[in-house]
């Protein structure tokens, strides 16, 4: 029986940890850990805070699919809110910015993850931890899949939509 100090709130990490899990559940924590840029113990640990939260089914990396899903759609964006800042500067595009919602919302200006390295110049956003700028390089699959949660954490109804459904699908394809 847990005790109440050993349940630990999600972190925004755990979240990303978790689409990472939705792609790959037999993965090796050395190999996530090295696909999302943070040390095996962090993984580990997000692990261990997803299977308290349910999102993870217990004793095991397997994603509930259904929870995580109604996590997305109903929690992310009170849990982890996101609102674009005043700041303008080069960074990775997100949200509507970023594929996959890029081909299907015309925007004339754009959320970006600062990064000197980035392509693109917009509104700044926090991202749900340091290392996504990265992501585009070090694990395409998750960086797609995370700037769909940003659309949720900040987007307008329309794109909210298209992230929901695309999510999804991603999920019952994973």
């Amino acid at each position: 029986m847990e005790r109440m100090a050993d349940l630990k709130p999600l972190k925004p990490l755990d979240l990303v940890v978790a689409l990472r899990l939705a792609e790959a559940p037999e993965e090796k924590y050395e190999q996530l850990a090295a696909d999302l840029g943070i040390s095996s113990s962090t993984a580990h640990a997000a692990v261990r805070r997803l299977q308290t939260a349910g999102l993870v089914r217990a004793g095991t990396r397997t994603i509930n699919r259904l929870t995580l899903g109604e996590f997305l759609e109903h929690g992310v964006r009170y849990a982890f809110p996101a609102k674009p800042g005043p700041e303008i500067m080069r960074g990775v595009p997100t949200a509507y910015a970023a594929p996959p919602l890029a081909a299907h919302i015309v925007a004339e200006d754009a959320v970006v993850w600062p990064s000197s390295s980035g392509s693109t110049v917009g509104q700044v956003v926090a991202p749900l931890y340091p290392g996504a700028p990265e992501l585009p390089q070090r694990c395409p699959s998750v960086y797609e899949s995370l700037t769909l949660v940003d659309a949720l954490r900040m987007g307008r109804t329309r794109e909210v939509k298209l992230a929901r459904e695309e999510l999804k699908r991603k999920l019952a394809a994973a």
